[in-house]
């Protein structure tokens, strides 16, 4: 039976520890599975700081289940054996608040002994996952949707598997200015997340030599102040918004102007969620244009798809693109462990990463080096139609 994530945050309630997180020893089935790690194996631990609960969750639990996921396929292989190498994924809920990531970062780092952070969810909780693993001399891997400052020479210990907020504006300013839609706005979520967006698409923009953004907005969830701002905006008439918010912010925006008598079209960074938006949209999401940095999760003849998708039949998850990011992100890792050879340190390890430099982790390629622009790699537009199918 393919469960839904909510229902799968419900079954693992019962593995939540005292301080908020859930501690996955990734294996299906671990206390029943017959493999057993050899005696001079090392145990990997991956700890990450994940919106398991709160206004991200959507996306944290499908992320954290994915990378879960790899971890058991992995830890059950020849692979694993040949290499001695087991991974461990220690996954602590952060609720999308970066106070708690940072917290979580440094329990990560002590207490659980992580050899690594990894996968840490939220432009500002990456930050905080960014300043912890800097002060403790390790490695932040794999953040969902990090600023792009983290890409800096100031952090050459973070390294990206998904391609960053410049490249996705530049993919979806292009787009508009394709089909002729130049004068363009931006609306966002007033936090982190919004004012990185905000920068990127401003940057982006200027990449392109295109006229300035016609308005912008960055907005609280719900309140008085949203009619306001989007009103504001609205007379500014933009022929496209592109929107930079979660999937509540991103609904409650689309319904009031549409409302409002808004005819143009809206265009949403990855980080909104598919299925989340259209949990909260409905039918109102027909015609929504999404950026996403990973392959699709339906079946296709991708190598790395067809592997998670056959993960993805052997466990109680239903495929999501936050799924096979989190699975392609755990892969990665498992990959630059290798390279780093089981008696890694952090400077080995981050040695090996930086090197990778066009990793293909199964039909789609990915580069680890800090600081990289790649507004050329592979970024989909998808539509939505109103009956939820994805359209390319």
């Amino acid at each position: 039976m393919i469960l839904t994530r909510r229902t799968w945050l419900a079954k693992s309630g019962a593995a939540l520890l005292l301080g908020g997180g859930l501690a996955a020893t990734a294996g299906r089935g671990h206390a029943q599975s017959t493999a057993r790690p050899a005696a001079a194996a090392r145990t990997v631990v991956l700890g990450q700081s994940v919106p398991l609960t709160g206004a991200a969750s959507e996306i944290g639990l499908a992320f954290a289940a994915g990378a879960r996921l790899f971890a058991t396929e992995y830890n059950e292989s020849a692979a694993a054996a040949a290499g001695g190498i087991q991974l461990k994924l220690v996954q602590l809920d952060d609720g999308y608040d970066a106070a708690r990531a940072g917290t979580n970062a440094r329990a990560l780092l002590g207490s659980h002994k992580a050899d690594l952070l990894f996968g840490f969810v939220g432009t500002a909780s990456s930050d905080a996952g960014a300043e912890v693993a800097t002060q403790q001399g390790n490695v932040l891997f794999a953040p969902f949707a990090a600023a792009d400052n983290l890409r800096g020479a100031a952090h050459p210990n973070v390294f990206h598997v998904r391609p960053s907020m410049a490249d996705e504006a530049f993919k979806i300013v292009r787009q508009c200015e394709t089909v002729g839609q130049t004068r363009i706005a931006l609306i966002g979520d007033d936090d982190a997340m919004g004012r990185a967006g905000l920068a990127a698409v401003q940057q982006a923009m200027s990449d392109l030599k295109l006229a300035p953004l016609v308005a912008s907005a960055l907005v609280p969830a719900g309140g008085d102040k949203v009619d306001a701002a989007l009103a504001a905006v609205q007379k500014q008439s933009p022929q496209a918004i592109v929107l930079v918010s979660l999937s509540t912010t991103t609904a409650d925006v689309i319904r009031r102007l549409r409302k409002s008598g808004y005819a143009g079209s809206f265009t949403a960074f990855s980080i909104v969620g598919i299925d989340p938006l259209y949990a909260a949209l409905g039918k109102d999401i027909g015609g929504i244009v999404i950026s996403q940095v990973v392959p699709s999760p339906r079946p296709s003849a991708i190598p790395i798809v067809k592997e998670y998708l056959a993960a993805v039949d052997n466990s109680d998850q239903a495929p999501s693109y936050e799924g096979l990011e989190g699975f392609i992100a755990t892969k990665a890792a498992a990959e630059a462990v290798r390279r780093a050879g089981k008696g890694f340190t952090p400077v080995a390890l981050q040695r090996a990463m930086a090197g990778m430099t066009d990793y293909d982790v199964g039909g789609f390629r990915i580069n680890l080096r800090p600081g990289l622009r790649d507004p050329g790699r592979s970024i989909d537009l998808i539509s939505i139609t109103k009956d939820g199918r994805v359209l390319r």
